[in-house]
């Protein structure tokens, strides 16, 4: 059986993954699902210096402490970011990679390069969409219900991780076992974004009619495709 580490993407928290992770372990796998340095509820912690690099070394560190081996590491929107960063820095752990309507940027890129975002509401510390913005273009593809259970839960993002450069010395050029999955109904990241990602990582291309919270909408089958050989 494998083991899973699903890394989530701004404004959410290790809770995005609640209803993919009883289909992972119920075939038997086993998942973490770690909340990353300054989101949700680690936002209390939020301080100067949280960036893309910061969060991958903290989740490579769990990797060591919890012996984790083989590890299927699954980044969705820009927990993609971190998720190239963490394979990159624990290169032996890493048995698989899976992107997930994710954000795959090349060293020195930043997220502006490639999806352009209504203004935030923005500090020293944090970026964030308003509520409204939230409930209207970021979860609009969710059903009421779950519309709600997710917009209580949506926190700001540590600021640098959103604006600074990706540092990745050496992720693009190395072979990795990955897939790629879009998401039609999803704005960002762009189509051609996730092309150029499966394209030179010579990844397997597969694909969900739902829009950019799949874990949310489809989670039993995107557990099916996460599972996918």
């Amino acid at each position: 059986m494998a083991t899973y580490v699903l890394l989530h993407g701004a404004y959410q928290g290790g809770w995005i993954w609640q209803r993919v992770a009883p289909h992972l372990r119920a075939a038997g796998h086993a998942v973490f699902a770690p909340t990353l340095d300054g989101c949700a509820e680690r936002r209390h912690a939020l301080r100067p210096g949280i960036t893309t690099e910061s969060q991958a070394a903290e989740i490579a560190d769990m990797l060591f402490f919890e012996d984790l081996h083989d590890i299927v590491l699954v980044g969705t929107s820009c927990g993609g970011m971190v998720a190239a960063r963490v394979a990159e820095t624990a290169r032996e752990r890493i048995g698989r990679i899976v992107l997930a309507d994710a954000l795959a940027l090349f060293d020195g890129e930043t997220i502006a390069d490639h999806v352009k975002r209504p203004a935030a509401v923005t500090t020293a510390l944090d970026t964030g969409p308003t509520r409204e913005d939230a409930a209207n273009r970021m979860f609009v593809s969710l059903d009421a219900p779950m519309k709600k259970w997710a917009l209580a839960r949506y926190t700001p993002h540590p600021v640098a991780a959103m604006t600074e450069p990706v540092q990745l010395n050496s992720f693009w050029r190395q072979d990795w076992n990955a897939a790629v999955i879009w998401c039609r109904q999803s704005a960002n990241p762009p189509l051609a974004h996730q092309r150029r990602a499966a394209e030179t990582l010579k990844a397997r291309w597969l694909e969900l009619d739902t829009g950019h919270y799949p874990m949310l909408t489809e989670p039993e089958a995107l557990a099916r495709l996460l599972m996918a050989e």
